[in-house]
């Protein structure tokens, strides 16, 4: 994709109350770090007590996910998770306006070597990263240390989404946007020996996802992950970012290559893929509570219903709707 541009367009009246939502935005994230987290942690308490259709849905999964806790366990980390949800927010302005020495600071790194070493033989790939709240820093932070492509779906608001990309892009020059659909474009940076930022939730639709178990229940899982890693002859390399308890900054992760991966079916790979997440998973600390997508089998007719184990960042270019079936609260997931 192109670089970014500015257009005349978005001084148009139609843009103001976001340009002045950005502005204000801008101010607040040039507070102290710690302040910040402190304005997320309220901005969680907030939603928690607000967005009570979010809440129960994350309170049913947590259940799902880990019944053998008690339920004061559970609920303790439903309310770290929204407060996780919160910090979130100002993570993300932070990544897009910080200056780069300020954000890399913040940066705790490990594992590296894994993507240099592919790039010394001239391998490509697919960083699979765990879609944690702290993703979006996250990957600014290693961005600035390695030339990552990233797997992106435009926004449907053009000014928000020439903030954002500017915003993305500017950590790595030399890190270009991939449309998520473009698939040719992908394959072709993998096997140029690049590596290529890449989260396995994403939905390519009912014919490219198979049921697996993920903490125990049949989830939706997308087989695309093996098949880009197939097809453009790629390392599949898990990446997490950790939020720091002691409020020093993040611990990035890289972690070794899977190893026979692509295997002999998809079944077995995405059943690799689901175990790895859980396990990378650390559900007692509010800095890796994630998204892990838990569903149930579609009713005829329908579309995907995903039960999300937690709410999402807040991010506007995302549409949920509730059901409920059999007495469960699902997630029907628009993309």
């Amino acid at each position: 994709m192109d670089r970014p541009r500015f257009r005349a367009y978005f001084l148009h009246p139609r843009f103001w109350p976001l340009w002045l939502g950005f502005g204000l935005l801008w101010l607040v994230v040039q507070l102290p770090y710690g302040l910040q987290l402190k304005l997320g942690r309220a901005l969680g308490w907030l939603m928690y007590r607000t967005a009570i259709s979010r809440r129960q849905i994350a309170a049913r999964n947590l259940e799902l996910c880990f019944p053998d806790k008690s339920a004061a366990e559970r609920e303790r980390l439903l309310k770290e998770n929204f407060a996780s949800t919160g910090i979130a927010f100002f993570e993300m302005a932070m990544s897009w306006w910080w200056p780069k020495a300020r954000l890399a600071r913040l940066a705790h790194v490990e594992g590296l070597e894994h993507l240099q070493q592919a790039q010394a033989e001239g391998q490509g790939v697919i960083l699979m990263a765990v879609h944690f709240t702290t993703l979006e820093i996250g990957a600014a932070l290693l961005g600035q240390l390695h030339t990552i492509d990233g797997m992106y779906r435009e926004h449907d608001n053009p000014l928000f989404d020439y903030i954002q990309r500017r915003g993305r892009e500017r950590h790595n020059l030399d890190a270009s946007a991939i449309e998520r659909e473009d698939i040719r474009a992908m394959l072709k940076v993998l096997r140029a020996g690049r590596a290529i930022w890449y989260a396995p939730d994403q939905d390519y639709g009912r014919k490219q996802s198979i049921f697996v178990p993920l903490f125990g229940i049949q989830a939706a899982t997308v087989t695309a992950t093996t098949k880009f890693a197939r097809l453009g002859k790629a390392r599949v390399v898990p990446f997490t970012q950790q939020r720091l308890a002691d409020g020093s900054g993040y611990r990035l992760v890289v972690h070794a290559p899977l190893e026979g991966f692509p295997g002999e079916s998809e079944e077995a790979d995405c059943c690799v893929s689901t175990s790895g997440s859980s396990r990378w998973s650390v559900p007692a600390r509010s800095s890796t509570c994630g998204r892990i997508g838990v569903s149930r089998r579609v009713p005829r007719g329908s579309r995907s219903c995903t039960v999300s184990a937690t709410s999402r960042p807040l991010k506007n270019y995302l549409r949920w709707q509730c059901c409920v079936k059999n007495g469960l609260k699902m997630l029907i997931y628009n993309a």
